[in-house]
């Protein structure tokens, strides 16, 4: 956003910062019902627009969670899907019933990576769709995903993710910057989890400031690690090394392309062309051609993308060799994270 644009929005964020002051009176003072479904319910969200790491997290906690053999479920919004207001059941722990255009693409990566672990289900109304998988699955235990603002859900544990590299964006509230809510919200949190803390002085500077807005919140750091690459078939190929020693692509559509293109970059790859789409872009067969034509220009030798990239990517052909870097969260501490979701499913327990 340039800005002349972002000045010419500024009476807008303070409207929507009323706005979103009046709707958190109306649930602090009872005047908007806030709903327990009848199951623990952790959430994860942000306080900005755009991708902060929160999807890894999501991932991680449904796997920590396993050994204990509950039912799980993962109820999220589903950006980027084709029909907003519907329900879509994109799995059901064992089966998934939908693509990326009907469930969007984060809810069906996260279907795939947690199959045989957690079901998935995308709704608007979190409350009815939590009820019904209860009813319909026996669900025995939630994971609000991007559940912050979503006030209408009762939960045991509110999960805020900030990302190191861009923690506040430019510190204006939607829509001339990708606040959502302004940081000292963050007193609403349980705990704050620090997503690609790297960089050990910027990380020392932002859990201060973090520590001072949410008045002494538990804070947890984390790093995205590189578990390795497969190419577009899912077949795992030991290739770094190979990769690593000539010129390569790389290109994404997430919220923070550029903090995908210096963990290649820190990882050994050398980037010759990189291209960043919009968040959740849904990629056409021209838009590939175009792609593999410049990055053969430059000398690339192939085309590394992300997971939710390669959703997407499916039905396209494509010219020139293409490489999945998977990811993982790495936290520090993990293990007094861990017990901190322990403890909120425990208590939920004994309170209903």
């Amino acid at each position: 956003m340039n800005r002349a644009a972002m000045i010419g929005l500024i009476p807008l964020s303070g409207l929507y910062g009323v706005a979103m002051k009046a709707r958190r009176a109306l649930y602090r003072n009872g005047l908007f019902r806030v709903h327990r479904v009848g199951a623990p319910v952790i959430s994860v969200g942000n306080i900005t627009t755009g991708g902060t790491g929160k999807t890894p997290l999501v991932e991680w906690i449904a796997r920590a969670l396993a050994p204990q053999e509950k039912r799980v479920c993962i109820v999220t919004r589903g950006y980027g899907r084709q029909h907003a207001s519907s329900r879509v059941l994109v799995s059901n722990g064992v089966e998934i019933f939908s693509d990326a255009q009907e469930a969007g693409d984060e809810p069906l990566l996260l279907a795939e990576k947690l199959k045989g672990i957690a079901a998935v289900i995308c709704d608007a109304d979190r409350v009815a769709a939590a009820r019904w998988a209860i009813e319909k699955l026996n669900s025995e235990l939630f994971i609000l995903d991007d559940g912050f603002q979503h006030m209408r859900v009762a939960r045991d544990l509110n999960i805020v993710v900030v990302d190191a590299t861009n923690p506040w964006g430019n510190g204006r509230l939607l829509p001339a910057g990708n606040l959502r809510e302004s940081p000292a919200q963050l007193t609403r949190a349980d705990c704050v989890v620090i997503t690609r803390a790297d960089d050990v002085a910027q990380t020392e500077a932002l859990q201060s400031e973090i520590d001072q807005m949410s008045k002494g919140r538990p804070v947890f750091r984390s790093r995205m690690k590189i578990e390795g690459l497969r190419n577009l078939n899912g077949e795992v190929e030991e290739l770094s090394a190979e990769l690593k020693s000539g010129p390569v692509t790389a290109f994404c559509g997430i919220g923070n392309p550029e903090s995908f293109f210096a963990q290649l970059q820190r990882g050994g790859y050398q980037l010759c062309h990189t291209r960043a789409f919009p968040d959740h872009h849904y990629y056409t067969q021209a838009e590939i051609n175009t792609l593999v034509s410049q990055s053969a220009a430059r000398g690339a030798r192939a085309l590394l993308t992300t997971a939710k990239d390669e959703i997407k990517l499916r039905a396209l052909s494509l010219d020139m060799r293409c490489y999945i870097v998977d990811v993982a969260i790495e936290i520090a501490a993990q293990d007094e994270l861990l017990r901190l979701i322990e403890k909120a499913i425990g208590r939920s327990g004994r309170e209903s």
